[in-house]
């Protein structure tokens, strides 16, 4: 199948197939004569495992890190097991920062509330954002 009947089958655009074959994630079986990229069920099934990576959170460089290892005849279930991990305590991380930034910010707009708007002037721009430091 062609770069777009493989992009139908998984839902993707072609676009992405192509960018797949660029950096070496998805390798065409064969090129027609006229220089057409084909690809097989094989293809298919990789196409849908790197979106089901990435539907987990896996960038394309894990992905490919992954696939290399399983290509190189080992297990890669050490290495996701280490990586979602990672990510776990990482997406942690980023939801605390950002429940503490909604904090800030509805902190920020019940002051604001009550402050009249102003024209910026030689000395202030904005002066609800100025008044931030105070939250």
């Amino acid at each position: 199948m062609k770069v777009h009947e493989l992009a139908k089958r998984v839902g993707v655009t072609p676009h992405v197939v192509r960018h797949y074959v660029r950096i070496g994630l998805l390798t065409p079986t064969r090129r027609t004569e006229n220089g057409y990229r084909e690809f097989s069920e094989a293809d298919v099934r990789r196409l849908l495992f790197i979106r089901r990576a990435q539907r987990l959170g896996f960038t394309l460089a894990e992905v490919t890190e992954i696939i290399s290892t399983g290509m190189r005849g080992q297990t890669p279930c050490p290495l996701v097991r280490d990586i979602i991990e990672r990510h776990v305590v990482d997406s942690e991380r980023e939801l605390l920062a950002l429940v503490a930034l909604r904090s800030t910010m509805q902190r920020a707009l019940a002051q604001w509330q009550h402050m009249p708007d102003q024209l910026p002037n030689g000395d202030s721009i904005c002066h609800l954002i100025e008044s931030v430091d105070d939250l």
